[in-house]
């Protein structure tokens, strides 16, 4: 299956928090999405590996993504080496997608430098075709991305392009809230962590409104990219 973008996550919940207006707005165009999450979150204080697989299950199906797999890295521990990039590469020449969505360059969670990190690379090293990898007993070929976009998480780190996401932020709202164990909830008895208060919660949708604000619509969502951006004219900064 080839597919027109694919959205790499450290933790489930990830791609949701960070890019799932977008991803809701290119499904719509009839674009062919997917999602690979590195780890299965764990180590997260709240919920387990398990409840976190249903609530990635869930999320995918509000997404409206055609294929969610999960490569069970070590949650906090995995690492940018060879073995690693094997993975991701297996992932990238099975899907052969145009566009590559991943982590933050840097954030407080020490997983989404580390994977925004591991992923571009296998990205570029999918590429080279004398890494040969094989996927279910078949060969498989070299693909590279045409590019690798960062979307943004907890840190406010200033966005190089932004996405106009006006019309799906509620369906983002509800892809992120079908993680009931991760995110604000006033009758859970468990701890509390940074992402389960209100305020995070609220701050979704108000980050979402200020990255609108600067490009005069309602909601967007910000990405950094790696290389200068190219148009074919002025009309497409529009």
């Amino acid at each position: 299956m080839k597919l027109d973008i694919l959205a790499f996550g450290a933790h489930p919940d990830d791609v949701e928090l960070g890019c799932a207006g977008t991803i809701l707005k290119e499904v719509s165009l009839g674009k062919k999405v997917g999602i690979v999450d590195l780890t299965r979150g764990e180590l997260g204080t709240r919920g387990t590996a398990e409840t976190r697989d249903q609530e990635a299950k869930d999320a995918a199906k509000i997404l409206g993504v055609v294929v969610r797999e999960n490569l069970a890295m070590r949650d906090a521990f995995f690492v940018n080496d060879e073995k690693h990039q094997l993975e991701i590469i297996k992932m990238i020449r099975k899907y052969k997608p145009e566009i590559v969505l991943c982590n933050a360059i840097d954030d407080r969670h020490i997983d989404h430098g580390k994977g925004s990190k591991l992923v571009s690379d296998s990205c570029f090293l999918s590429g080279l075709m004398k890494i040969e990898t094989s996927l279910n007993g078949e060969k498989q070929e070299a693909w590279r991305p045409k590019v690798v976009y960062h979307y943004i998480q907890w840190k406010n780190i200033e966005p190089d392009f932004v996405v106009d996401i006006t019309g799906f932020e509620e369906k983002k709202v509800e892809a992120i809230l079908a993680y009931k164990t991760q995110f604000y909830d006033p009758n859970s008895k468990e701890p509390a962590t940074p992402i389960t208060s209100k305020n995070f919660l609220e701050s979704l949708n108000y980050r979402a409104q200020d990255l609108g604000r600067l490009v005069g619509k309602e909601f967007a969502e910000g990405f950094t990219v790696e290389r200068c951006l190219a148009v074919n004219s002025l009309e497409d900064l529009i």
